[in-house]
């Protein structure tokens, strides 16, 4: 699953077609270092991070965007319970900030959503500035009865629903649901004995 997307801005030397397609394994250096540097190293330790913790994103709604061969772009999906409503977490989605402008962002989301759409998923849920999000449908309209599971900004608990009314009436915490992924065993380095 590979679609080119021309940049909405004037083609310039800085500009140039790029490429979204499914997240592959070699993606995943590139992918943690770009999150460090978007959102910090203590991006581990926010509140959405806990519906991630130890799951594996939703199959096939894990993409990358690669521009000349870089990585410069991601966006995940994750399996939840909303108040006992089965939906999708967004998130995170990040963009190179040298390619910030070049719509990498939007054609990311659109993907992203069209994809868990059609895979027949019923909303997705993130949080995140509604200024932004509201553009491709997202509100706080179905989320106001909504918790995570941690402290958050009421007003960036936003949803889109694909399914009419497939969160309406939802209450309570929003809890992580996808396939667990494998324990990693620590491997402990061999102490240097006395001879």
């Amino acid at each position: 699953m590979t679609a080119f997307r021309k940049p909405q801005v004037a083609l310039t030397s800085k500009a140039a077609p790029f490429a979204i397609r499914s997240e592959r394994a070699v993606d995943v250096a590139a992918r943690e270092a770009l999150l460090d540097a978007c959102f910090g190293e203590d991006r581990h330790d926010r509140t959405c991070q806990r519906l991630r913790d130890g799951r594996a994103p939703a199959a096939g709604l894990a993409l990358s965007a690669v521009r000349e061969g870089t990585f410069v772009g991601t966006v995940r999906l994750w399996h939840v319970s909303a108040g006992g409503r089965p939906a999708l977490v967004l998130g995170p989605l990040a963009v190179d900030p040298a390619c910030r402008e070049l719509g990498i962002g939007a054609a990311l989301m659109k993907q992203a959503l069209a994809a868990a759409r059609a895979r027949r998923h019923d909303a997705v849920i993130l949080l995140g500035d509604a200024p932004y999000y509201a553009r491709f449908g997202f509100s706080a309209d179905q989320t106001g009865a909504l918790m995570l599971p941690g402290p958050f900004e009421r007003d960036r608990l936003l949803a889109i629903e694909f399914t009419g009314g497939a969160l309406e009436g939802a209450e309570g915490m929003i809890i992580p649901t996808g396939a667990r992924l494998p324990k990693r065993r620590v491997v402990r380095p061999l102490e240097a004995h006395a001879a």
